[in-house]
């Protein structure tokens, strides 16, 4: 195999293999990116055996052919280089090593075979369609602070895509939840996802997807089965097994007799937050809000370290309320706001909160309350 690359291609199709590299794995190979040149183009493939992502890139192969090297070495040299090199990619399999070479750098990788390398199994998918990358990055984006970090709830390690019935009809749906805050995003169904069933996507997923999603005119090809699935752009195929376990049904904790209305600008509210919460134990993280009319004021009383207060004009009728929260649910959540206005629907200190964008209903967040 003999390729040559432009310097930035390249850097950003290895980018991609070596984050889904795990680093720690006691399997030589899956350190590995496989390389497999043929035509004018070359593909660069990564899995950890859960997750496998395909990125291909246009090249000038002289001599077509395959081989394996490892991912954050090659990924470690290619940033090193100068913009706007040529990288010349030579493979002797009779050496069982890599040329890369750049102007007068020079390096030597060792490689082993293609046919070491795992490949995951093709799946039938039950399900096709396609989406904007906007509206996925915003379903994945606004949900996945929620996903649970407790590993014994494996079931809650991902977010949870399903269909599910909106305010205006279907609906393609994103939630997360980990027990203390729970995200529920909705897009307008996309043709074709009427079938698809509803699966978990893990969080590295959730991670590896993002980079998919930045370009605003790109359509991503989504396939769903029981056990994997896969997100498409003509250059870059993510393919990840989903996780085995039922999500539970979140609908119940979504209250709906919340009476108590509090709008405030998001943007403010979070600055106010963040400034009361300096001052807060690092182990509970309380914020105090209490709620007079057209009134908020946030406070912290933290014997070890000291005490804060914050007043906010906000628009709120009815009566005094007084609620305590974990700072950094509230900021994430704050963080999610697009529009200006955040509205907090409140019922009793002891009960679930609820927050909307505005009068905007596809997006809807919960945070219990803590004692303070």
């Amino acid at each position: 195999m003999k390729i040559s690359i432009e310097r930035g291609t390249l850097l950003r199709a290895v980018g991609q293999a070596q984050s889904v590299v795990e680093r720690r794995n006691t399997i030589p190979i899956l350190a590995n990116v496989l390389i497999e040149a043929e035509g004018d183009c070359v593909s660069f493939r990564a899995t950890d055996l859960d997750i496998e992502v395909v990125d291909k890139v246009p090249a000038q192969v002289e001599r077509a052919g395959a081989t394996t090297v490892p991912a954050v070495t090659l990924h470690e040299i290619v940033r090193k280089l100068p913009d706007g090199a040529l990288v010349q990619l030579t493979d002797d399999s009779a050496s069982g090593r890599l040329t890369v070479q750049a102007g007068r750098s020079h390096f030597t990788l060792a490689t082993l075979p293609r046919e070491d390398f795992p490949v995951m199994a093709s799946s039938e998918y039950s399900s096709n369609f396609s989406a904007p990358a906007p509206v996925l990055r915003r379903l994945f984006d606004k949900s996945k602070f929620a996903i649970s970090t407790e590993e014994t709830r494996y079931y809650l390690n991902g977010v949870y895509m399903h269909v599910a019935q909106g305010e205006n009809g279907q609906a393609l749906r994103c939630v997360a939840t980990d027990g203390h805050r729970l995200a529920r995003i909705d897009a307008a169904l996309p043709e074709g996802a009427e079938t698809m069933p509803g699966v978990i996507v893990p969080r590295k997923t959730v991670g590896e997807l993002r980079k998919l999603l930045d370009d605003d005119e790109a359509q991503i090809a989504v396939s769903v089965s029981e056990t994997k699935v896969r997100f498409a752009t003509p250059e870059i195929t993510l393919t990840s097994k989903v996780i085995d376990g039922t999500f539970p049904d979140y609908t119940r904790v979504i209250p709906m007799g919340n009476t108590r209305r509090l709008e405030v600008d998001a943007a403010e509210f979070a600055r106010a937050v963040d400034r009361v919460a300096t001052v807060s134990s690092e182990r509970s993280r309380a914020v105090k809000l209490a709620l007079d009319e057209d009134r908020l004021t946030l406070s912290v009383n933290s014997p070890d370290s000291g005490a804060a207060e914050e007043e906010l004009a906000v628009a709120y009728g009815d009566d005094r309320l007084e609620i305590g929260f974990n700072a950094k649910y509230l900021l994430e959540i704050a963080g999610q706001v697009d529009r200006e206005n955040a509205v907090f629907l409140f019922n009793s200190a002891g009960d679930p909160t609820l927050m909307r964008e505005g009068d905007d209903s596809s997006a809807v967040y919960v945070v219990m309350p803590m004692r303070v």
